[in-house]
């Protein structure tokens, strides 16, 4: 039994490690990915150094989460053209454990959301990610943007933030500092890096507009010495791996919060994996496999000072459209910007915060497809009505709570429409041929004998209806129920069928039972009413032959004239 358990953990740690193939595809367009890598690089930069500071947790931990975090998700992944490090949702979500934990507990959450996603890639959780519905994505990611574009008010306001958990209360504050003092300088560079970005984004999407931004800013600032908050030193390379940040007393507070940004690093990378699957030719993304590399590279971060990451739709993006083919693009990032953190920490450490703002604003505004959220609200009242709370979930709990809260709304709406699509409808007799009875031993047997179609689904919903109408059934002598467009039922559905038989018969009207579908007999034997009808012999293929036993039926207990002759 032992072998056995060991051969089946083994197969399916070997079914989420890298394929020798995609490894492989590493070296047939190497020019193409390494310049695909490079453009990534340069988007990059300002995204990680300004999502690491909105988060509270720093420049240098979002360098460290974009260099390890994303080499390791790259390697292991499942995706070949995902690029993983830090990102917008993720820094909504680390905001209150920075400001209840500090940085030790958002290192810790980071370590333990990891071993979380590698338990969910080996239990084969991946695909669960088709059940999340179009309207909760779009919702969370307006919500999400709108929560980016609030976090940046003080940098773009050039006032300090007030360390508030909730970002709303955290843009109130800052406006009130910015009427009481105002100063003009962060905002101009704010609005101007932004604009700069969404117009040259459309004019020329394949020139990276936030680096240059960033740095035409930085060195306006520097030349005019203009009163602008700067990011400030930065170390020259990553720190040597530590564990020195886990302290075993705090894990039981902090399981929660992992459990979030487990949660959400999983929806976020499966989603852009997802989407990406649209934008390229070739093999789709294995989902179990890119929530292991999430998992190794939220385990292996934190050792570094790296804050939890996820895959990012935005750098993917700007990595497919350059170009990228295969998991060398996105390792060749990593180590570009690597080579930036060791050589370059001294002139990053000179960019305006409020530069940084302004990448940040202009992402959060393109992060938002118009037309995806236009087509949901022309769609019905349900889809509107969830994209809507689930935004406004987002922006005033919290980014996990609000996609719960989401799917389930959506739930319960999509169980109103499939409760409403559920039919009980009483029919006509009709003249069956072979009966041979004339029109009025019809009209005779119409005043005793009455058909009902149930059609739809009959589960829990739907079916407490169902009993009330057939329990009102009054007037007759037999009652035959149709099942044959019954396309499923449920435990709940079942009981509610029986009980309504029962109640019709306690009343002295008898049951028939017709076409109940293949793979619908288990539910209504386990009820044991069926049983019973069969029994009984109540129960048949066909409404014809039920029907030509209810008359018979009736004839012998005097209820019909027998036929003469």
């Amino acid at each position: 039994m032992t072998g056995v358990r060991l051969s089946f953990a083994w197969a399916r740690l070997r079914a989420v490690l890298p394929d020798p193939a995609d490894l492989a595809a590493m070296t047939r367009t190497p020019r193409r990915d390494l310049t695909a890598g490079l453009t990534v690089a340069i988007v990059a930069l300002p995204l990680a150094l300004g999502f690491g500071i909105s988060s509270g947790m720093g420049a240098e931990s979002a360098l460290a989460t974009t260099v390890v975090a994303g080499a390791l998700a790259a390697f292991f992944g499942g995706s070949r053209v995902q690029v993983s490090g830090t990102s917008g949702a993720m820094t909504v979500i680390l905001i209150p454990i920075m400001s209840v934990h500090g940085a030790a507990g958002v290192l810790t959450v980071g370590v333990l959301a990891g071993l979380l996603l590698i338990i969910l890639a080996l239990a084969r959780a991946g695909r669960c990610i088709a059940l999340v519905p179009a309207p909760v994505v779009a919702g969370f990611t307006v919500g999400v943007a709108c929560v980016i574009g609030l976090q940046q008010l003080p940098s773009a306001l050039g006032v300090p933030a007030s360390g508030h958990d909730k970002v709303a209360v955290v843009a109130w504050h800052a406006l009130l500092d910015f009427l009481a003092r105002p100063h003009w300088w962060a905002m101009s560079v704010t609005l101007a890096v932004a604009a700069v970005l969404l117009v040259g984004a459309s004019l020329r999407p394949r020139v990276p507009f936030s680096l240059l931004a960033v740095v035409v800013a930085a060195v306006v600032a520097e030349a005019a010495e203009l009163p602008l908050a700067r990011i400030g030193a930065l170390p020259a390379g990553l720190p040597a791996p530590s564990l020195g940040f886990l302290d075993p007393a705090a894990l039981p507070s902090l399981v929660g919060p992992a459990v979030a940004v487990a949660a959400l690093a999983a929806l976020e990378s499966l989603l852009s994996a997802s989407v990406t699957d649209g934008m390229t030719r070739g093999p789709r993304h294995d989902p179990d496999r890119e929530l292991f590399g999430q998992g190794v590279a939220n385990l292996v971060a934190p050792l570094f000072g790296g804050m939890p990451g996820t895959g990012a739709m935005v750098r993917t993006a700007v990595n497919v459209r350059a170009g990228a083919r295969s998991r060398l693009a996105a390792l060749s990032h990593a180590a570009i910007l690597a080579a930036i953190v060791y050589a370059g920490a001294g002139l990053v450490s000179k960019i305006p915060l409020a530069a940084l703002a302004g990448v940040l604003v202009a992402t959060a505004i393109r992060m938002v497809e118009v037309d995806t959220v236009r087509a949901l609200f022309r769609s019905t009242r349900s889809d509107a009505f969830v994209l809507v709370l689930t935004a406004v979930a987002t922006l005033l709990l919290d980014t996990v709570l609000a996609i719960v809260v989401g799917l389930v709304v959506a739930g319960a709406l999509a169980l109103r429409t499939l409760a409403r699509n559920a039919r009980l409808d009483a029919e006509p007799l009709r003249h069956e041929e072979h009966l041979q009875h004339t029109e009025d031993e019809h009209a005779l047997l119409a005043e005793h004998i009455v058909t009902y179609r149930l059609a739809g689904p009959l589960f829990f919903a739907a079916a407490h209806r169902f009993l009330l109408e057939l329990s009102a059934v009054t007037g007759v002598s037999v009652v035959v129920l149709r099942l044959s467009r019954v396309t499923s039922i449920d435990a709940s559905g079942a009981l509610v069928l029986g009980d309504a038989i029962e109640r019709l018969e306690r009343r002295g009207i008898l049951v028939y039972v017709s076409g109940i579908p293949d793979g619908h007999h288990q539910p209504l034997e386990a009820v044991g009413v069926i049983a019973r009808l069969s029994e009984a012999g109540q129960v048949f293929a066909t409404t014809t032959e039920a029907i030509a036993a209810a008359r018979d039926r009736l004839r012998t207990t005097g209820i019909l004239p027998r036929l003469a002759g």
